[in-house]
């Protein structure tokens, strides 16, 4: 018998009984605590761990959701993660009476999204981004040296990334502010300083770590998992006239450090469980730390939408998928502590652009404009070689189930103008 709620929601929410994502919430006057989604409400974790419902062996007597982050629970471990799912499931359930029947409890217990303020849901301490994306890569690649030498030697033999800024990592919904730097136009024989002319979005996803790892130690593939919460949207900005004058030979820096960001809610991988798909076969094979044994990938569908200070509605851009990544999510995990780097608890993943190999799949504009030299049109007859003051661009997601959909919610952020 299909999984109910007693909560009404509808057929195209993103967060149905069967996905209840987690995140951090803060009501009016009050302190931050950590809160799931269903449907167009919030469950407030904090009053049902105050009411008992989280007395387990799980859970080692700790009171984690009354925090202002997501830290401590992510500290815990699958165990606690699945649990506490588990309970909250069955206390929404249309058959449980705990909270259906009791009105003066669910006004407690339930916020409405649109009255609460969205915060990031961990605190972040370090974040890596990734370049797993083989059509993005690909792309790029033939943009920089052509299509016969589009991808660097080893990119097929390790998930290359960077490390990037956890400082300036945002929740949805914070704006934009367009950064200035070095920039050097081709014709030009010294650098100049001003804002970018190249702005960017990438389409990515992110992961949170739970459980960290110790310093010399490395993670074995087939545990990867043990140490990844969920996954949550991500859009990295990026001022790709400031990234091509500066990254070489270290890669990216200040085209990448002055904003990222992450959508609020982070889905489980429990709830993405019937969405799993086997990771095709990559060649050439993988070196044995990066076999994993029936390793996977997720059915995921990805968009981007573009709106101009001018539109009344958003335009979409970019139709992609999850499953466009050649990379896993254990690969990427076991190669950043292959070298015994150490995770901790709230670290921040991220895939890199994710691109597929139509033209509409393409997760930024410096692909989907070919850097510059195919302006995107959009439905009012304006046109966008790179995103300009004003615009405001959101990325969702979600994968489709039997009547119901499990989504990640949107993250989006608004340009303003440099300093």
């Amino acid at each position: 018998m299909p999984l109910r709620s007693f909560i009404d929601v509808s057929p195209d929410s993103h967060f149905p009984i069967q996905n209840l994502p987690f995140g951090v919430f803060q009501p009016k006057e009050a302190k931050p605590r950590v809160g799931v989604a269903i449907g167009d409400l919030i469950v407030d974790l904090s009053v049902l761990e105050g009411l008992g419902h989280f007395r387990s062996s799980e859970f080692r007597d700790r009171h984690v959701f009354s925090e202002d982050s997501l830290n401590a629970f992510l500290a815990l471990g699958r165990p606690a993660w699945r649990k506490a799912r588990e309970i909250v499931q069955h206390l929404l359930s249309v058959e449980t009476p705990t909270l259906r029947d009791d009105a003066k409890l669910r006004v407690r217990v339930f916020h409405a999204q649109q009255d609460v303020v969205m915060k990031l849901p961990v605190r972040i301490g370090n974040y890596t981004d990734f370049y797993s994306s083989y059509h993005h890569a690909h792309n790029v690649g033939t943009m920089l040296r052509g299509p016969e030498n589009a991808l660097m030697p080893n990119w097929k033999w390790l998930p290359v990334a960077y490390h990037g800024r956890a400082s300036s990592v945002v929740t949805s919904g914070t704006d934009v502010r367009r950064p200035s730097g070095q920039t050097k136009p081709p014709d030009a024989s010294a650098p100049v300083f001003g804002p970018t002319k190249s702005l960017d979005y990438e389409l990515e996803m992110a992961f949170l770590i739970g459980p960290g790892s110790s310093l010399g130690e490395s993670v074995p593939i087939d545990h990867a998992i043990d140490h990844i919460f969920g996954l949550a949207l991500m859009n990295d900005w990026s001022a790709r006239d400031i990234q091509a004058w500066e990254y070489q030979p270290l890669g990216p820096f200040l085209a990448k450090n002055f904003c990222t960001s992450i959508s609020p809610w982070v889905v489980t991988l429990e709830a993405l469980e019937p969405f799993r798909k086997p990771l095709p076969a990559q060649d050439p094979e993988p070196l044995p730390y990066l076999r994993g044994k029936d390793d996977f990938t997720f059915d995921i569908h990805l968009e981007a939408a573009l709106r101009s200070s001018s539109m009344k509605e958003p335009h979409t851009i970019t139709r992609t998928n999850f499953q466009n990544l050649y990379w896993s999510i254990a690969q990427q995990l076991a190669h950043h502590a292959v070298n015994g780097c150490n995770l901790q608890p709230g670290d921040l993943l991220a895939s890199g652009t994710i691109s597929g190999p139509t033209e509409e799949s393409r997760g930024c504009m410096l692909e989907l404009s070919w850097r510059g030299a195919n302006p995107l049109e959009l439905p009012n007859g304006e046109t966008r070689k790179w995103l300009e003051d004003g615009d405001k661009l959101t990325i969702t997601g979600w994968c489709e189930g039997d009547g119901y959909r499990v989504g990640f919610g949107e993250v989006s952020g608004r340009i303003l103008p440099a300093v």
